[in-house]
């Protein structure tokens, strides 16, 4: 996005993601949720799977892009906070889960078509 800030950027990013995966039929659960160990983008329910969404937006595809952003210290990062929230919220906590990524790149991303990938690592 032209001129836009990179947090103003990365909510449009994670706006478009939910709307999407929305669409896909997956219902919202939390956003944005933090604990001490790091932030969960989205959590979602696919059916009875209880999903894990990290939304990386880059304007460039320099060093890999979006989806090479997520090198194995940030997959530890999330699942750690998965585990937290598993165990705060236990209602979801006997639930299977997973992790995906919904990665989107490029000025402007508003409306382009953005990448998902589902069981991107594991839970």
């Amino acid at each position: 996005m032209p001129g836009a800030s990179p947090s103003h950027a990365g909510q449009a990013a994670e706006d478009q993601a939910l709307e999407y995966l929305q669409g896909q039929g997956l219902r919202l659960l939390a956003r944005n949720w933090r604990c001490k160990r790091g932030e969960l983008d989205l959590v979602m329910l696919d059916a009875d799977t209880v999903v894990f969404v990290e939304v990386r937006y880059r304007l460039h595809a320099e060093f890999g892009g979006a989806l090479a952003s997520i090198d194995g210290r940030k997959q530890q990062r999330l699942a750690l906070a998965a585990n937290l929230f598993r165990q705060q919220a236990p209602r979801w906590a006997t639930h299977p889960c997973r992790f995906d990524v919904v990665a989107l790149q490029g000025q402007g991303h508003a409306g382009q078509p953005l990448q998902w990938l589902k069981n991107a690592f594991e839970c």
